[in-house]
């Protein structure tokens, strides 16, 4: 077996909301050491709960190599307490974290295209490997397909779209699945728009594209199986992670 991850002591050194309900939470190593981490993996803090200690895991949606930092993002969930209590934590407070783990990641040297599908904080690890790629050096297409309720619900809609105009290898498209009338972009939930999208990421090259589905289990079970069953691709090239 695999040794337990490492615990160290972190302090929220800033904070600040990213939608309605998202909050985002910029951690620093205590102790100054470098957080070593693989684009796509989780870190769990150790949370004082009312009821007792408690321990939450988040993806974590900064890039490596960022020193003694790392970013997260959390959904505030109603009479949730572990969401509750880190969306009222205060700047300089200090958990106990532990981590880095899991094996939902990319390398930002991966020799194929990447479709990308995440809904709500199921973002979070795509971009962490997008940003790690593109770091890299990394010109292999990156798209993303985000699914989200409201357009306001859109994580990080500014700096995506700053990604797709300094990146020419990557796209990003949100769709909205209770959009407003006006609204002009893609609508529905993301399982109806990955078919066609693969097929058009597939036709620009020779290289087969890889897809990273992040979300809740019913979202990710849909599209593995659409890409699997229905449209025959290795399994070996559909990588996934829920987060329910």
């Amino acid at each position: 077996m695999p040794p337990p991850p490492p615990t160290f002591d972190v302090r929220l050194h800033h904070a600040r909301m990213i939608s309605p309900s998202v909050r985002e939470l910029s951690f620093e190593r205590v102790d100054g050491a470098p957080f070593e981490f693989q684009a796509g993996q989780w870190v769990s803090l150790v949370l004082p709960l009312s009821e007792g200690e408690g321990r939450r895991s988040y993806s974590i949606a900064s890039a490596p190599n960022q020193g003694s930092t790392f970013e997260l993002a959390v959904t505030r969930v109603d009479g949730g307490p572990g969401s509750t209590y880190l969306h009222e934590l205060r700047e300089g407070s200090v958990l106990r974290a532990l981590g880095p783990a899991g094996f939902f990641t990319r390398s930002p040297r991966a020799p194929h295209p990447a479709l990308f599908v995440g809904t709500g904080t199921g973002v979070t690890p795509l971009r962490s490997m997008m940003l790690d790629a593109v770091r890299a050096g990394d010109s292999s297409p990156l798209w993303l397909i985000a699914g989200v309720r409201h357009e306001h619900d859109r994580l990080y809609q500014a700096e995506f779209e700053e990604l797709t105009h300094t990146y020419p290898q990557i796209r990003v498209e949100y769709t909205i699945s209770r959009a407003r009338d006006d609204w002009t972009g893609r609508t529905g939930y993301v399982q109806t728009h990955v078919e066609r999208l693969w097929h058009e990421l597939s036709a620009k090259g020779n290289t087969v594209p890889h897809v990273y589905i992040c979300g809740l289990e019913r979202m990710v079970s849909a599209v593995r199986d659409l890409l699997r069953k229905q449209m025959g691709i290795d399994r070996k090239q559909v990588h996934s992670e829920r987060y329910d």
